[in-house]
């Protein structure tokens, strides 16, 4: 079979080869920890399609190629930290590539077709799974975050120019962080509770850790630095408050196919924005009132 495929087409198989090993392992993995017998299912019967694809293509290659065990790895990461929907979504967009690739080679190889229709049923089999429990609460975790990220980094900004000092600035940053997460899962408990929501509980327990998770990484940089050094603190923060911004729109944006940069941009621009206006308020504070803790 090896003589009748030129050295580009070659080439173009080893690489879905590759991926054919990789996804088939990926898609393993996901079934071993799935509890959804259907689920379960439907993730080894496209595993097993993905073996049979590899067979075909070695069969015009004559190579063995080994799966790439970085992307396994990182898969299997990530599906621990962020739920089997966000690595299903980027799954879906792998087979998207995959039907794209063997669209290429329709003419060259007489098995593309069979393989571009089980790539397309794969697509509408992972559609069909994508209803994880975590994403039910996304917007506790949304309002966790959100709450978080404005009222934090705007205390923290104008705390910082009024105390100058990175102890004095995380000690009352940690008391406002901690009492404003419990009144945040408080309010959300109420507020679920009272609309006759399902799991009032649990979207009160996602929105409060959403909310001290948020704390506790835009407080870090006052407790590691020096006392002096509060404007690095505070850069650190506003970077890293840019930063979760970021990851958590990426997340959503894959999960749950929304944009990404305009909801970036939006939140970016409010946390910051606040950032920016307490940043003026605590200069004034310290001048008006006459403070000065040096």
């Amino acid at each position: 079979m090896e003589s009748i495929i030129n050295n580009e087409t070659r080439r173009a198989l080893i690489a879905l080869q590759k991926a054919e090993a990789t996804d088939k392992l990926v898609y393993l993995r996901m079934a071993k920890t799935e509890k959804h017998e259907k689920h379960r299912e439907i993730l080894t019967k496209i595993a097993n399609d993905e073996a049979i694809h590899y067979e075909n293509w070695k069969r015009y290659t004559g190579t063995d190629v080994a799966p790439n065990r970085r992307k396994v790895f990182f898969y299997s990461i990530l599906i621990v930290l962020l739920g089997y929907t966000f690595v299903l979504r980027k799954m879906e967009s792998g087979e998207n590539k995959a039907a794209k690739a063997y669209i290429e080679l329709k003419g060259a190889i007489p098995e593309i077709t069979d393989a571009i229709e089980d790539e397309q049923r794969h697509e509408e089999m992972l559609i069909d799974m994508l209803d994880e429990e975590r994403l039910h609460y996304v917007g506790a975790v949304v309002l966790g975050l959100n709450d978080a990220l404005v009222e934090l980094t705007g205390a923290i900004a104008g705390l910082t120019f009024a105390l100058a000092n990175t102890r004095l600035i995380s000690l009352t940053a940690i008391i406002t962080g901690i009492a404003a997460t419990l009144s945040m899962a408080a309010s959300n408990y109420l507020a679920e509770k009272a609309e006759h929501k399902p799991h009032p509980l649990k979207s009160a327990v996602w929105c409060g850790v959403s909310y001290l998770i948020t704390v506790a990484i835009l407080v870090a940089p006052y407790l590691i630095l020096d006392e002096d050094m509060y404007l690095l603190a505070f850069g650190i923060m506003l970077v890293s408050c840019v930063v979760i911004i970021f990851a958590f729109n990426f997340y959503i944006s894959v999960a749950q196919k929304q944009p990404l940069w305009s909801r970036f941009g939006q939140m970016a621009a409010i946390s910051l924005g606040v950032a920016a206006i307490s940043f003026v308020i605590g200069l004034l504070a310290k001048s008006i009132l006459g403070v000065d803790l040096a």
